[in-house]
């Protein structure tokens, strides 16, 4: 029940609405007076009812205020319990929080408050567990296989001789033991549960690998400790110790290699693994070698690389005889018969040089000298090796695959760095050199020895050619370099010596020598500084003129046509060594080497040249140098032509404009002639230059500058001297030619150009005339007397004989009974134009 519902029944009896009731129901009850009869009855269950109703509603109050308070004292009762559990409620609250924030997982973010619930504790407890048992296993397997290790070592070590398998069965229980090792990792990587069974396999196989190194340690021992009971590791005489040593070096031997034997089975070696007795004795080889050469003793220099060098070389020598001999026969009968024992031997004792070698160079790379030097000597000793017929292991070439020559050398030369560096020290030294040598006072000196020492290389094989001491010693730099390059194991490593060292020698010479022609050319004072020495004259003080003109300017040019020309020749007798042939015909074969000789300009365009082609290449590896070398001699035999032939020409000026003066006052006979004087200096300045050109060059280019001076000069002492004269021919006043004395002048004039060149050149006099025969012809047919010679003379007068082909022998025949030289060349209207200075009457028709 509702309080509102109790007020409602608390509230007192409302006056209007009983009244309204009591209305309502007499209106109902007593309709009309015929009802008033029941009033009575009516009035008294009324009041009946009244009374059980005031008797009920005093029930009703009493019972109510009974009600009243027993609720209120369950309010107030419920009102504390609601009290209590409110408490409660923060309480539970408080113990949730707390229970929520335990029931965080240690795998959230961290926090300072954050700890693992007991659910991860027993997991991470149960992983523990399940790892430390995995580690227990673990450290069992580590531990059987340190067992076995230990066990096949103190097996060997209690062994009786000879060696047997039954000596290395705890070795085999081990390399059984670590089989099933991997046997049970690999299934268990198969079911995704690998657990470090990698690492575990690996430590196994390295246990395996030590113990089998600890093994042949313990027989290595014994038989280094027999092997020092004959002298080694100094030279041994085998058969000069007892017996008993003999046969116990030769029970340790065989036990050693016995173990190698058993092991092949057991483990895998490495198809080149070397003899385990040979190993053996190499150790205290190793052990003196580092004593000497990598600690503090004054045998470890850094600058005498030759001597570790020839300590190996020595103990390879020395030790031969007892590998050839006693070891040799140690392994016949033996798996290992076909193995030849020294050359082996000296294979490990490379194995010493090799580490020396790769800690040694990246010392020297700042030290350009000691790095070549150091080069420099493996490569001897690779000779030297070779030499004692030792063959190093062929190595695979890095570009082509090609086997290519082995040894000490390709270890450094193998190194791009370490090859770079050597590289740029050479190429620095041979500059400097060749700038010493450019630079000397002498350079430009022509040495008339042919075998004179030139800075300690004798030049014996050039006996036709003088040269400069430029170009001497500019040729023995070349061949000083290809000394130093020929060693070289790879024709990679040769051609690219040959680019960047040794053809730049032969072009800043070549270039030399161009800039020298070139300030030649110019008359400018450039020569001097292009070529110091070449014109050690004050040029302040000098006129420029007389430096390149007379002999002097001869000279100049000679030297520059001697140092190309012997240049050239050196480089065609190189071109044709059996080393630069090889070099030439591997760069023919090999695309790469091709790419790299193909950007050079100086060198010839190589063409593929497949190795199933017999035969070799066409050219040499020189031919293009050749052929820029012999254009500077061609160019510089063009410029002394051009000087000298140009200086006498300029010199005849002078004669040729007295010739007018002479036309009517010389006289004489054919025995008694006048040279005219003007002729003498052009004669003596020819004379001079020839001279000089004699004692200077080769003879065969001296007969050819003379041909070519001479057929010039002649040319055109005949035109402006004879043919046309000026003064000569018809004129106005009717036709003028020679006198006789003219004409006998004018063949002494010719005979003396030839007399003189004859006994400038000490030649015979048919060479001498040879060039100026055509000149000769025209003094001679000028001067010949008729008589004696009448048929000829008769045949000139002959329009049949001018109307005769040229090449009849009648032409020739006519002509060589007047001159002694046939034609000399002469045409026919030559031969015309000098019959009529001699006043002959032609044929009209010939005239024609």
């Amino acid at each position: 029940m509702s309080a509102q519902t109790l007020h409602q029944l608390q509230d007192p009896p409302s006056t209007s609405l009983a009244h309204k009731a009591a209305v309502e129901t007499l209106n109902v009850n007593f309709a009309d007076a015929a009802h008033l009869g029941d009033l009575e009855r009516v009035l008294r269950d009324t009041s009946a009812r009244q009374a059980a109703t005031k008797q009920q509603l005093l029930e009703s109050e009493r019972a109510l205020e009974a009600f009243i308070t027993k609720t209120r004292v369950e309010a107030i009762t419920l009102l504390e319990n609601a009290r209590d559990l409110a408490s409660q409620r923060d309480g539970i609250e408080d113990d949730l929080a707390y229970l929520s924030h335990c029931l965080v997982s240690s795998l959230s973010p961290a926090t300072e408050d954050n700890v693992a619930t007991l659910l991860e504790d027993i997991e991470a407890m149960h992983r523990t567990l399940k790892e430390l048992q995995s580690v227990r296993s673990y450290v069992a397997v580590v531990q059987s296989g340190l067992t076995l290790s230990e066990a096949a070592a103190s097996q060997l070590r209690s062994r009786s001789s000879p060696l047997s398998a039954a000596s290395v069965s705890e070795f085999a229980t081990l390399q059984s033991f670590t089989t099933d090792v991997a046997r049970t990792c690999r299934s268990m990587e198969d079911l995704g549960s690998s657990h470090g069974s990698l690492r575990l396999l690996s430590f196994l196989e390295k246990l395996s690998e030590k113990t089998w190194a600890d093994m042949k340690i313990i027989l290595s021992a014994t038989l280094v400790s027999a092997a020092e009971s004959v002298n080694w590791p100094m030279a041994v005489d085998f058969t000069a110790a007892s017996e008993e040593v003999r046969s116990k070096f030769q029970s340790a031997f065989l036990d050693l290699l016995q173990l190698q034997e058993i092991g092949q089975p057991l483990r895998s070696p490495n198809e080149d693994e070397n003899l385990y007795p040979l190993q053996a004795l190499v150790h205290p080889v190793a052990l003196r070698f580092k004593y000497h050469f990598d600690g503090e003793r004054e045998t470890n220099r850094p600058d005498k690389p030759e001597w570790y060098f020839t300590h190996v070389a020595n103990v390879a020598h020395d030790h031969r005889p007892f590998m050839e001999g006693t070891v040799q026969r140690l392994l016949t009968g033996t798996k290992f018969q076909n193995v030849n024992a020294w050359h082996q031997y000296v294979k490990l004792l490379l194995g010493i040089l090799e580490r020396k070698v790769k800690r040694s160079v990246p010392q020297l790379l700042g030290r350009p000298a000691l790095l070549a030097h150091t080069i420099y000597q493996s490569l001897l000793f690779d000779s030297s090796l070779r030499e004692l017929g030792y063959e190093f292991d062929q190595v695979e070439g890095k570009k082509d695959g090609e086997a290519e020559k082995g040894g000490i050398s390709r270890i450094i030369l193998d190194e791009n760095e370490w090859f770079d560096a050597w590289i740029e020290g050479e190429k620095k030294f041979a500059d400097d050199q060749y700038h010493e040598i450019i630079s000397a006072t002498d350079a430009w000196v022509i040495v008339d020895d042919h075998s004179a020492d030139v800075k300690g290389i004798t030049c014996l094989d050039e006996s036709d050619i003088k040269a400069t001491n430029s170009a001497r010693r500019v040729r023995a730099l070349v061949e000083q370099i290809t000394d130093r390059y020929t060693p070289l194991p790879s024709f990679r490593q040769r051609t690219q010596f040959l680019i960047r060292v040794q053809v730049p020698v032969l072009e800043n010479y070549h270039s030399r020598i161009s800039s020298s022609l070139d300030a030649f050319e110019t008359l400018s004072s450039a020569l001097v500084r292009a070529v110091p020495g070449a014109l050690a004259v004050d040029t302040a003080k000098t006129d420029s003129k007389r430096l390149t003109g007379g002999v002097e300017g001869s000279q100049r040019l000679c030297k520059a046509l001697l140092s190309a020309r012997y240049v050239e020749n050196a480089m065609r007798a190189w071109g044709e060594e059996t080393f630069f042939l090889e070099l030439w015909a591997e760069i023919n074969r090999r695309a790469y080497l091709r790419a790299g000789v193909s950007a050079h300009h100086s060198l010839p365009e190589p063409n593929a040249w497949p190795q199933s082609m017999q035969g070799t290449p066409e050219g040499t590896i020189f031919e293009e140098l050749m052929t820029q070398y012999a254009n500077l001699v061609s160019r510089a035999e063009d410029m002394l032509i051009h000087q000298i032939c140009g200086e006498c020409e300029t010199s005849l000026k002078g004669h040729f404009n007295s010739l007018a003066s002479l036309l009517d006052s010389a006289e004489g006979t054919a025995v008694n002639i006048m040279i005219p004087p003007t002729l003498l200096p052009s004669v003596a300045l020819l004379s001079s230059h020839l001279t000089y050109l004699r004692s200077t060059l080769p003879s065969s280019t001296v007969t050819h500058l003379y041909r070519r001076i001479a057929s010039h000069i002649s040319e055109h002492v005949l035109q402006r001297e004879v043919l046309f004269r000026p003064g000569l021919g018809r004129t106005s006043t009717g036709r003028h030619g020679f006198t006789r004395p003219q004409a006998y002048t004018i063949q002494a004039e010719c005979e003396l150009w030839v007399e003189t060149c004859q006994l400038a050149l000490n030649t015979s006099h048919a060479r001498a005339e040879k060039p100026w025969s055509r000149l000769l012809a025209a003094g001679r047919l000028l001067a010949a007397e008729v008589q004696g010679h009448e048929q000829a003379f008769h045949m000139f007068s002959s329009e049949s004989w001018w109307e005769a082909d040229e090449d009849e022998d009648v032409w020739e025949d006519a002509l060589d009974d007047v001159t002694g030289l046939g034609s000399g060349g002469l045409r026919k209207d030559e031969v015309k134009i000098i019959l009529r200075l001699r006043d002959i009457d032609i044929p009209v028709g010939a005239r024609r």
